[in-house]
C-alpha cells in the first residue's frame, strides 16, 4: 500500500466509477483498476462490490476511505511544514460560483490569494446557486461560492459575507425610499432566473406580501450583467443583491432602495465537500476565505 493507491483509491470512492476517477486525474481506467487491485491484495480484503455501473464500498472499503482521507492530509501538512509543499502550491483550484459572486467577491479573492501564492490558477464556472451546489457535491468542483444553502450532510458551508436585497432603477427613475414592495406592481419588472438565490429569497417575500407573479408586469427573466443593461436602459427595474448593486450605484448608473418590511439578511457562503480528497492549494484556499473576503 502506497500513498498514490489511496489517492487513486480515494478518486474511485467519490465518483462512485473506476472510468469517472480516470478521466479526472488523468489516468487510463486500466491503471486505476491495476492500483485498486493492488490495495485489495496487499490488505487482503476486497474494497469494491461492483452493483450495476457504480462501484460500492464493502465495509472495509468505508474504514479504509475514513483512514485514508486522514493519511492524504497528514501528508500535505508534513510537506507544507518542511517547506516541500511549495510545488503542490503552484496547483489549480477549480471553483464554481453563482453569478453575484462571481462578479463582486471572487474577483478580490484572487487577487488576495495569489499575492500569496502566485503560482495558482484558477479554473472558474459560473452558474446559478443550485448548479454550484449540485457541482460541488458530485466532485466536479473543488470549491462553490454561492448565495444559498442547499443541505446535504456531504456539504460543508463557511459564511463569508451578509448582505440584503435592494430593489434597482434607472437614473430616470425617482422613487421615495423606503420602497413599499406594492409600488413594483406599477412598473415593468426583471425578474432573476428560478435557480439564483436571489430569486429564492425574492419569491418568498412576494410570498408573504400576498404579491402573485401575475400581478407583476414581468418583461424579461434574467441574470449579471443582461438584468443590469435592461434596468439601465430603463426597460424595468428590478430586485437583486445590496453588493451589486452599490458597485454599479458608484459609477452612478443606477438607483439603489431599501424596501420597507424587507430586513431579510443573506449571506454568500463558501461549500465544500467533506468527503471529497481536495488538493491543498484549495484547502490552503478554504482556510483563508474569510480573511480573503475581508481585505
Amino acid at each position: 500500500m502506497d500513498l498514490h493507491q489511496l489517492y487513486v483509491f480515494t478518486k474511485v470512492v467519490e465518483h462512485k466509477s473506476f472510468s469517472k476517477a480516470a478521466d479526472d486525474i488523468f489516468l487510463s481506467q486500466s491503471t486505476v483498476s491495476s492500483h485498486i487491485q493492488s490495495l485489495e491484495k496487499s490488505l487482503n480484503v476486497h474494497l469494491f462490490d461492483r452493483v450495476g455501473r457504480e462501484s460500492v464500498l464493502t465495509p472495509y472499503g468505508e474504514r479504509l476511505y475514513q483512514w485514508a482521507l486522514k493519511i492524504l492530509q497528514l501528508k500535505d501538512e508534513a510537506l507544507l511544514d518542511i517547506g516541500q509543499g511549495l510545488t503542490e502550491s503552484k496547483g489549480a483550484i477549480r471553483m464554481a460560483v453563482s453569478s453575484v459572486p462571481g462578479q463582486f467577491i471572487v474577483p478580490k479573492m484572487v487577487k488576495q490569494f495569489r499575492e500569496v501564492y502566485s503560482g495558482v490558477t484558477f479554473h472558474i464556472n459560473q452558474s446559478s446557486s443550485k448548479t454550484v451546489a449540485e457541482h460541488v457535491l458530485s466532485g466536479i468542483v473543488d470549491i462553490g461560492i454561492l448565495g444559498e444553502k442547499y443541505e446535504d450532510e456531504k456539504l460543508c458551508y463557511i459564511p463569508l459575507l451578509k448582505e440584503k436585497l435592494v430593489l434597482i432603477t434607472s437614473n430616470l427613475v425617482n422613487m421615495n425610499s423606503p420602497i413599499n414592495i406594492q409600488e413594483i406592481k406599477k412598473y415593468p419588472f426583471i425578474m432573476r432566473n428560478s435557480d439564483s438565490g436571489t430569486n429564492t429569497i425574492l419569491q418568498k417575500f412576494l410570498q408573504e406580501s400576498q404579491i402573485s407573479k401575475e400581478q407583476l408586469n414581468i418583461i424579461a427573466y434574467t441574470d449579471g450583467q443582461s438584468l443590469i443593461q435592461f434596468v439601465v436602459q430603463n426597460i424595468g427595474i428590478s430586485i437583486i443583491s445590496e453588493v451589486a448593486a452599490n458597485e454599479y450605484r458608484s459609477y452612478k448608473m443606477l438607483n439603489a432602495y431599501p424596501i420597507e418590511d424587507f430586513d431579510t439578511e443573506r449571506y454568500f457562503y463558501l461549500v465544500y465537500n467533506k468527503n471529497k480528497t481536495l488538493p491543498l492549494i484549495s484547502k490552503l484556499f478554504i482556510q483563508a476565505s474569510n480573511e480573503l473576503v475581508q481585505k
